[in-house]
């Protein structure tokens, strides 16, 4: 009953009481973003979601578009500024998600959304990641988030999908915040970086 009605209906009771509370502080966020970062204010991205639907997913810019003499971008670490940076420690940069929260793309809970790219390179059972809605925060991302390897990240998300309920979403949720305040479990890692990662642990995994 939980996953099925209360998570889906929690989820947009939340949200919007979250952004109808501090939508002052997206006005904030936007105005900093736009004159210390440039435009677009919004980072759009696809991401798989729900049964492997690709969506845009949103969040706060948090690099600039700097390029180097011959018109190139600079790279990741280069654009990514200290207020990009502070956005990226806060996950105030995941707030425009919300967004997707309550058009039903995401949940404020489960596994979070990679990269279209890796679809086709999932196992079967890494697949059932995709048998719930990604979500904002998820059981991998307070129990290593980035200093977690990939195959204990695909191992904690199939253990939520598996065990998934209200309990573990509350407890997820206070972890989370939490580690926020705490600012644990943050890195720069920028999405390259996470590809190559992603591609040698695959041919790791072969051998």
């Amino acid at each position: 009953m939980y996953k099925n009605f209360f998570k889906r209906f929690l989820d947009i009771i939340i949200s919007l009481i979250f952004i109808l509370c501090f939508w002052w502080l997206y006005i904030i966020i936007a105005i900093l973003v736009r004159i210390k970062l440039g435009s677009p204010i919004l980072f759009k991205q696809d991401r798989p979601g729900l049964n492997e639907k690709i969506f845009k997913m949103y969040k706060f810019r948090t690099m600039t578009d700097a390029k180097d003499s011959l018109g190139n971008l600079l790279t990741d670490a280069e654009r990514l500024t200290k207020f990009g940076k502070f956005l990226r420690s806060t996950s105030l940069d995941e707030i425009p998600e919300l967004w997707n929260v309550i058009k039903g793309e995401m949940s404020l809970v489960g596994p979070r959304p990679l990269m279209p790219k890796y679809l086709a390179y999932y196992t079967e059972e890494e697949k059932k990641r995709h048998n719930v809605r990604p979500g904002v925060t998820g059981w991998a991302q307070v129990n290593g988030r980035n200093s977690l390897t990939w195959e204990d990240k695909f191992r904690y998300d199939i253990e939520y999908v598996n065990t998934v309920s209200f309990w573990l979403d509350l407890k997820i949720v206070f972890i989370t915040i939490k580690k926020v305040f705490k600012r644990q479990d943050i890195s720069d890692f920028s999405d390259k970086n996470k590809e190559i990662d992603f591609d040698e642990y695959r041919r790791m995994e072969k051998k």
